[in-house]
């Protein structure tokens, strides 16, 4: 009977466990689907959806270039010494820009915003939730996800796909700086190679994924902020563990969706 019963509490953890994870996974959809469809409500948001082209576009322009530079040099220099081992450097291009657009660009560009502004998102709402400032726009009859979670999810929509093109550019071009400028790749054929292997899929699903990470990382960084107050922990460590959550599951899922999504655009 206590082998039963000592069988029992480790199953019984796991079961809530899983529950507590479906249950929260339909929340978030469905804080989701709330924030997207109260983006078309009337009046439109115009001057906040600016304000979050802004902050997440504009200000993450710096570090997605810088990032996608040194990542295209990286996949240069290593596209190039496994190329010579076969004699066939002449597709370092293809080498170099494919990897970029379908998988590393969106991936990557994904986790830079998370790092710069979805945790800043996760923080800056979560702070407005313990310091019932959200409280104080429900008291106003002004809804809050449409005030705060609406022009956040539309402006993500419209900058991870731009962003993303930014970075593959930006890194094709820090692919041609290591392998035409410093290893002697002849530029018309390194740049030929990339117009020629790369097509309008790999594009579109480089595209797709960016919409899905948008919504992804928006969305997990805002409900994490969003409900802090929900949590056994208050005040500001309450926030910072939100943000701390919010960063490492977005990460975690979008990796998890990318496998996914890679499975079926293949």
């Amino acid at each position: 009977m206590d082998f039963l019963v000592t069988l029992k509490s480790p199953i019984s953890a796991l079961g809530q466990q899983t529950i507590t994870i479906i249950r929260d996974l339909g929340r978030i959809f469905l804080f989701f689907c709330e924030g997207f469809v109260l983006i078309f409500t009337l009046p439109l948001q115009i001057s906040k959806f600016k304000q979050q082209i802004y902050f997440i576009g504009m200000k993450s322009v710096f570090v997605i270039c810088l990032t996608g530079a040194f990542t295209g040099m990286v996949l240069g220099l290593q596209g190039y010494y496994a190329l010579l081992r076969v004699g066939s450097t002449g597709y370092l291009g293809a080498a170099v820009a494919i990897p970029l657009i379908r998988e590393m660009g969106p991936v990557l560009t994904a986790i830079m915003v998370i790092a710069r502004g979805g945790s800043a998102m996760a923080a800056e709402i979560g702070i407005m939730r313990v310091s019932e400032q959200i409280d104080a726009l429900e008291t106003m009859d002004i809804n809050p996800i449409r005030f705060l979670i609406s022009p956040r999810i539309a402006a993500a929509l419209v900058c991870f796909p731009m962003l993303t093109a930014l970075f593959d550019v930006v890194g094709i071009f820090g692919g041609y700086l290591t392998g035409s400028v410093l290893l002697g790749v002849n530029p018309s054929l390194y740049f030929s190679r990339v117009e020629s292997s790369v097509n309008m899929e790999d594009i579109t699903e480089g595209f797709i994924k960016a919409i899905v990470f948008a919504v992804v990382v928006v969305t997990i960084c805002c409900f994490q902020g969003y409900y802090t107050h929900m949590r056994t922990e208050f005040g500001a460590k309450g926030v910072s563990l939100s943000t701390t959550r919010a960063v490492v599951f977005s990460c975690v899922v979008i990796l998890i969706v990318d496998y996914v999504l890679t499975s079926f655009l293949l």
